[in-house]
């Protein structure tokens, strides 16, 4: 076979792969305008920079050699704003992208490849599950073994891993989005450890597809995904920003940016958003997007878990970790599913050297039956201890009250720097709760004998009374807080802005 009859035969193998799997699904996934797997690669890098590996790779059954094109997953390395990133992207079209052996070595490699030099792992996931008949049967269940022994779902905090669940996904998708610091789902999706199908037979029962899985359940229930798209394309635009936040990887700083023109020149607003009365309620996401450069706020899990709050911003160009409590919701009490919102951010921030801004206005905890059975006590003390690992630079501030434990979990006086506003009350907890606990005493029934108690036990609360014990460094004006954080993140910056990552092996989802 002379060069030519051999480069000949390569570009019909490469040609064929390209082509993908059933056009019928191909055109399904058209007329419903959903990307496919090498449209989703290519909206997601930068024009031109896809350096595809395994594009001639099919399964290892003979009898689905000619029906595997890249054994469903195009895979291979390109560029994000011109960050070097690896990516993983589901190919339905192939036997449902269903988990296979090729197909594994193929995620595996890409995986050990962004460890080793240091770059974001991106999965563009949508999984059938495992490939039946190849699981099957003991040999076949040896061979899922290779997978996890060469450490497919081997979680150190080395480098971001990032899915989106933009289809069917029961099995490895579901996997590797379960070890991934950040999850996007695309509506329509449906995200599971089975299929509805597996788990009809398994529990005798029909199952609807989006109560099993879908976005709502994992948004709003399960806390389960960060984020939630529209369309593919919204949901790769997701991924972008939210690489925009972090390093490469832990050895690196977070990447500043350019300060937005009208940054920081509305401070007069918060006085409008946070009411004086401390009991009055409104929406803390309000008061961070003034204090933080302007377009810059990005949320994480924002419909979970609701009294907290959690996600990225720039304050000052600098990436920063928010997390803050909302007197929107229940009062600002933070609950059990608050806890598990806050400490997996705690955490992600203290991998990558992001540094982390608390924002405080809190009655407490949200005590009860329902929080004992949840076991908030626990969830508590792992925040707690937590905190007690993390190394980046952390400012909290005060705003209207923290008291209890909830003082503690917003890491007042154990910060980096700590400042309250003026009207600030830090205590065990709410005076007029006291009063009640204390002397059995409620307005309602003599509100003269309830306001005298008050008066008493309300003495020595306020943010001045704790800047005389040193338990914070400042009681600032409110419009100073977007200027005392900045100051206060620059005077606490680590050498070469690398924290010491002792929360790096804590688990992703738990």
């Amino acid at each position: 076979m002379s060069f030519d009859d051999k480069r000949a035969e390569l570009r019909r193998r490469q040609d064929k792969a390209k082509a993908m799997g059933s056009p019928r699904i191909l055109a399904g996934m058209a007329e419903s305008g959903l990307l496919n797997a090498r449209q989703r690669v290519d909206a997601l890098l930068d024009a031109g920079s896809f350096h595809e590996i395994g594009l001639l790779a099919v399964a290892d059954r003979p009898e689905v050699r000619e029906k595997t094109p890249a054994d469903g997953v195009v895979s291979g390395f390109g560029e994000i704003d011109g960050r070097r990133v690896g990516v993983c992207a589901s190919d339905f079209s192939v036997l449902g992208a269903s988990s296979a052996a090729i197909a594994g070595k193929k995620h595996g490699y890409i995986k050990k490849s962004a460890q080793r030099s240091g770059f974001p792992l991106i999965e563009l996931g949508e999984c059938s599950g495992s490939r039946i008949p190849d699981a099957m049967g003991a040999r076949g269940m040896a061979d899922t073994i290779t997978g996890f022994a060469s450490g497919s779902y081997q979680k150190g905090r080395d480098v971001p891993w990032i899915s989106a669940i933009l289809g069917q996904s029961f099995g490895g998708s579901t996997w590797q989005a379960m070890v991934s610091d950040f999850v996007v789902m695309r509506k329509g999706a449906i995200m599971g450890v089975a299929s509805p199908r597996v788990t009809e037979v398994a529990i005798s029962e029909p199952i609807d597809p989006e109560e099993l899985g879908g976005w709502r359940v994992h948004a709003r229930q399960t806390g389960m995904i960060d984020a939630v798209a529209e369309t593919d394309a919204e949901a790769l635009a997701i991924i972008r920003r939210f690489l925009s936040y972090l390093p490469s990887n832990n050895g690196e700083p977070p990447p500043d940016a350019p300060v937005p023109a009208g940054s920081g020149e509305d401070q007069e607003r918060l006085l409008k958003v946070v009411p004086e009365q401390r009991n009055k309620v409104y929406d803390m996401r309000k008061a961070i997007e003034i204090i933080a450069d302007k377009g810059s706020w990005f949320p994480l899990k924002d419909s979970f878990a609701k009294v907290a709050v959690t996600g990225f911003a720039r304050i000052g160009g600098r990436s920063v970790g928010i997390v803050a409590s909302n007197p929107m919701f229940k009062g600002g009490a933070f609950d059990a599913e608050g806890c598990d919102k806050i400490l997996p951010f705690i955490v992600l921030c203290d991998s990558f050297n992001v540094p982390l801004v608390f924002l405080a206005d809190t009655p407490g905890f949200f005590i009860g039956r329902a929080g004992e059975k949840e076991k908030l006590g626990a969830k508590i003390m792992n925040w707690i201890l937590a905190l007690d690992q993390v190394t980046v630079p952390t400012v909290t501030v005060i705003l209207r009250k923290a008291f209890g434990m909830a003082m503690h979990n917003m890491f007042v006086g154990r910060a980096s720097e700590t400042a309250c506003w003026p009207g600030a009350e830090i205590s065990f907890m709410d005076p007029a709760t006291a009063v009640n606990v204390v002397h059995g005493v409620k307005h309602e029934d003599d509100p003269e004998k309830f306001g005298a108690m008050l008066e008493a036990v309300s003495g020595e609360t306020s943010a001045f009374d704790f800047a005389e014990a040193f338990a914070t460094q400042a009681v600032i004006d409110p419009l100073e807080t977007r200027d005392f954080i900045i100051r206060a993140l620059a005077a606490h910056a680590r050498p070469g802005g690398v924290g010491e990552h002792r929360l790096s092996n804590w688990p992703v989802k738990f």
